[in-house]
């Protein structure tokens, strides 16, 4: 029985696209879990053909012993997969000693940290200006080490779906912001960077034999808030050929100096004064709705061919479709008990709309966004023009309404 395991998933987007997908290959899907409320919720997962319960994902002798007690119950192991952080070049280890085809096992782990792989590309000229606290330093000293004015950008090294960036716009603001970031680890480094002002784009690679594909590159609406979060997609890019080039090129470069021969990634950057500088870069697929994003797009299932590449079998970037595609995600302003959401399907039935997608039940706690997480639903329109898929997005998504008893 050919079985693809996966380690960690959320409930929906990406990671949990890549288990249907798998499912539709053919394949007898494994999920291994740290969400006990998983398991209590088995009957939603029917694409997951066997869920394994583990109290702790970073266990490596742990995760190749329970891939061993698989390949005793008669299945044939053929992946090991994360789209989860931080758990991607874990699998990708586990994968190599169980003997399935390897990815570039370092390039995932710098990619991870992310004052790695900014010490990684110096070289270049797409980093912002940045240092690093470390636990022992003064924040004084460091400071008049690090000549660049506010606004500044601080993060968690680990940190992922802006949960833990903060925007910083004096010293009061950096003293707090780094109070709040040593709040789960005292002696955590945090990262210090200027503030990159442009327009935002994610790009979404694969690499094959040191090959880079630059498989999607989508325009991100930013809404800057106490965090920075992304509030609407859209795919393609419109973006100027000789500056199309210049992405291209520098995401090569990148992908090169961390040494990617066989993997995916995710990039972001802004474009500063005509110069593409990197935002963020990350060893997996996008999450939230983006394959479904690229694929109303493209005509092309990214995790398909992300899944491909783990079996050792050469993805194919095939376009077959050419259409605009918006994505409008709504959040909530306040906090609050969840009475009941109405309006999906007066939303679904605008012509052009593609998918409705409402997260949270009855009962939920909702607050205003201070990560990815905490966007609460999302409306994916499609249209032969930019301006009339985000038109249908947008006019869509104000249906959607959330009623809240407040806290």
């Amino acid at each position: 029985m050919d079985t693809i395991v996966f380690i960690g998933s959320n409930k929906s987007g990406t990671s949990r696209e890549a288990i249907q997908t798998a499912e539709k290959m053919g394949y007898f899907t494994v999920l291994f879990t740290d969400r006990d409320k998983f398991l209590q919720q088995r009957e939603e997962f029917p694409d997951v053909h066997q869920m394994i319960y583990l109290e702790n994902l970073f266990d490596e002798r742990n995760l190749i012993n329970q891939l061993n007690r698989l390949t005793l119950q008669g299945k044939t192991l053929k992946a090991c997969i994360s789209l989860v952080d931080p758990y991607v070049s874990l699998a990708a280890v586990v994968a190599a000693e169980m003997g399935l085809f390897q990815l570039s096992i370092e390039a995932l782990y710098k990619m991870e940290n992310k004052i790695c792989f900014r010490k990684e590309l110096q070289s270049l000229n797409v980093n912002p200006s940045f240092t690093t606290l470390l636990s022992h330093e003064n924040l004084q000293d460091k400071m008049n080490q690090f000549t660049h004015s506010y606004p500044l950008i601080i993060k968690s090294p680990q940190s992922n779906g802006s949960k833990d960036v903060l925007y910083v716009n004096n010293r009061s603001e950096l003293e707090a912001g780094i109070a709040i970031l040593k709040t789960e680890n005292e002696d955590m480094p945090i990262l210090i960077e200027e503030y990159l002002e442009g327009p935002q784009y994610l790009v979404e690679v694969i690499v094959w034999e040191g090959k880079v594909h630059l498989v999607g590159i989508v325009e991100q609406v930013i809404s800057l808030g106490e965090r920075f979060i992304v509030s609407g997609y859209h795919f393609p890019a419109m973006i100027a050929e000789h500056l199309l080039t210049e992405l291209q090129i520098t995401v090569e470069k990148i992908v090169n100096i961390l040494e990617m021969e066989y993997g995916s990634c995710h990039l972001e950057l802004r474009l500063v004064q005509g110069k593409w500088k990197l935002v963020e870069i990350n060893p997996r697929v996008s999450g939230g709705a983006m394959n479904q994003i690229l694929f109303e797009g493209s005509g092309m299932s990214l995790v398909q061919e992300v899944i491909k590449l783990y079996l050792g079998e050469k993805p194919e970037v095939i376009i077959t479709e050419h259409r605009h595609v918006f994505a409008q995600f709504i959040t909530v302003n306040s906090k609050g008990l969840l009475l009941k959401v109405t309006g999906k399907n007066r939303a679904l039935a605008y012509e052009g709309v593609k998918d409705v997608y409402i997260k949270p039940r009855k009962g939920a706690i909702l607050k205003p966004p201070h990560s990815m997480g905490d966007r609460y639903a999302y409306v994916i329109a499609s249209a032969d023009t930019f301006e009339d898929a985000q038109k249908i997005a947008i006019t869509a998504a104000k249906e959607i309404k959330f009623y809240m008893e407040p806290l």
